[in-house]
């Protein structure tokens, strides 16, 4: 029985049939080849995709204490120089927009101005129209 399977796979190899495993190991070669291709034109995208799934897999493995007992100092530090570089940007910003005489005070004011004038012109636009459809009848 065994030899006639073996008789049949052979008579379709010559009739120009592949095998599964054959398809299989042709797939294989052309996924390869499509990813060396792909890995050689954009080098950097494939670096940042394993960038990308290393950090995805770190996120999901729960922490250990030697890692938080030796990771914290670290932490506070960055979390610390963090909030100064906020508090330096946010200071700084402030001043140069009093340098220039732009408060919160005053853009509250224009806004108001603004939402008044456009509330002013929309009347008079609506009674410009009113106007125009009574003097018609």
């Amino acid at each position: 029985m065994i030899d006639q399977d073996n008789s049949r796979t052979a008579e379709g190899y010559e009739a120009g049939a592949t095998s599964p495993r054959q398809r299989a190991i042709e797939a294989y070669e052309g996924a390869r080849d499509r990813a060396a291709d792909t890995l050689g034109e954009a080098p950097l995208l494939a670096l940042a995709g394993g960038i990308a799934a290393g950090a995805l897999i770190a996120a999901l493995l729960p922490r250990t204490q030697t890692e938080t007992r030796l990771v914290r100092p670290t932490a506070r530090r960055v979390k610390e120089s963090a909030r100064a570089a906020v508090k330096a940007a946010r200071d700084t910003g402030t001043q140069r927009l009093n340098e220039f005489g732009i408060s919160r005070e005053k853009g509250e004011e224009t806004i108001r101005n603004l939402l008044g004038g456009l509330t002013d012109a929309a009347r008079a636009s609506a009674d410009a129209a009113v106007d125009a459809v009574r003097n018609k009848g």
